[in-house]
């Protein structure tokens, strides 16, 4: 509120409103009846940066549009009006969006994501093994998984194809191929098929390798946008909920952060136990450490916002190590080296985001002129949708490359 001497003036942005004097002009003059009805539509009015109460400051480069202790129906409906926070809200909302699709996808597809047209090595390593003597056994095989579901259909497709490797590929059903197998290594102890190949697709076919390790990324990604979505969108309403929110922020990026190493962790030191369970835990350590001091309210002020950021990039370089044992481990697979090229990638957009959202770029060069669209909070965000995603395709390598060979 600010005063003149003739009435009490209510801020809107950058247009000030006198509700007392009448005497015309750019003044709005409340008659009789009609004082309460303005006096609620004036106070949703979008405010500047000075007229904030001390919580909602932040950042002093974004000058106006600002939401203030709105009542909460109000500030759910402001997700489709147009203020300052409007494409922070939107762009982590749309990214909660696209990975709650990804994870029924991948939930859908996940398990037959290997499928025998994929197995370009098997298709290597039968070249040469007695094809006529697998197709024959596997037809002798036929009578011990008559209660198999799709036996008939199974039973046609062996009959009618013909002995050669196209024969292999002619299986259409993934799940009988997986119990098919199990007939090989007893069958063929000695007779002209490839031991390496036996033991490497009959255990790949029984069971595909576990996928909690993704799926616990998918969640932390999805529980990390939606909190800074709601952050952005509740905070405004009073300082107690913008608290909560603030915190519920920190806890989702501490635990984006932590997650994305579950997979390249799990699936590069699957056979190592030790390590695995090690990095795993020093990791989880990190993030629960980071979500308790992020709890702290001095945390939250905006002198510690360069702090804020050091203690998340701080955080993600303890995942460095294992991606740098896993390039020792396995240097020589390609899988290795492509999962790490996703990884450094995905440091990279993580890491950039953070430098802008410390930085203010580039509202700190033009106040004011980024308020609506541009500013360093939204670059931030779409980096880490970015850097999320990437993460998402290294995972999709690492299933491809453990189905293939296991421990």
């Amino acid at each position: 509120m600010i005063g003149d001497g003739h009435g009490e003036w209510i801020a809107s942005s950058e247009t000030y409103y006198n509700i007392f004097d009448c005497d015309g002009g750019d003044s709005v003059c409340l008659h009789k009846g009609k004082e309460k009805r303005w006096r609620k539509k004036v106070k949703y009015q979008l405010l500047g940066y000075h007229s904030l109460p001390g919580f909602l400051r932040d950042n002093e480069f974004i000058l106006g549009y600002y939401r203030s202790e709105w009542p909460l129906k109000q500030v759910f409906l402001s997700i489709f009006s147009v203020h300052n926070e409007t494409l922070n809200i939107w762009t982590h909302l749309i990214g909660f969006f696209l990975f709650l699709c990804l994870t029924i996808y991948t939930a859908m597809k996940a398990p037959t994501v290997m499928d025998l047209k994929s197995l370009q090595r098997f298709s290597d390593m039968v070249k040469g093994a007695d094809l006529h003597k697998i197709h024959s056994e596997l037809l002798k095989c036929l009578p011990s998984l008559h209660k198999m579901p799709g036996f008939h259909k199974l039973k046609d497709e062996l009959r009618t194809s013909f002995p050669s490797a196209d024969f292999l590929y002619s299986l259409s059903d993934w799940h009988i191929v997986q119990l098919l197998t199990k007939c090989l290594p007893d069958r063929f102890p000695q007779h002209g098929v490839k031991y390496d190949v036996v033991n490497m697709v009959a255990p790949l076919m029984i069971q595909p390798i576990t996928r909690w390790p993704f799926f616990i990324f998918l969640c932390g990604a999805m529980f990390c946008l939606l909190a800074s979505s709601m952050c952005h969108l509740l905070s405004c309403h009073s300082q107690h909920l913008s608290c909560i929110m603030i915190r519920l922020d920190y806890a989702g990026i501490a635990a984006l952060i932590a997650t994305s190493f579950y997979p390249p962790v799990y699936y590069s030191f699957m056979c190592d136990p030790v390590f695995c369970n090690l990095y795993l835990s020093i990791i989880t350590i990190s993030a629960l450490a980071t979500i308790v001091f992020s709890s702290l309210p001095a945390f939250h002020k905006p002198k510690f916002r360069g702090y804020r950021a050091s203690l998340f990039f701080g955080m993600s370089m303890s995942g460095v190590a294992p991606i740098v044992h896993k390039l020792i481990l396995y240097k020589h697979l390609p899988e290795a080296l492509q999962t790490t090229g996703y990884e450094i990638l995905m440091g990279a957009l993580y890491g950039l985001g953070a430098l802008i959202y410390a930085t203010r770029i580039p509202e700190r060069w033009r106040p004011g002129k980024f308020d609506i669209a541009g500013h360093s909070h939204q670059l931030f965000h779409v980096l880490v949708v970015a850097g999320a995603y990437t993460q998402y395709q290294a995972g999709l390598v690492y299933l491809r490359w453990r189905d293939l060979g296991s421990c």
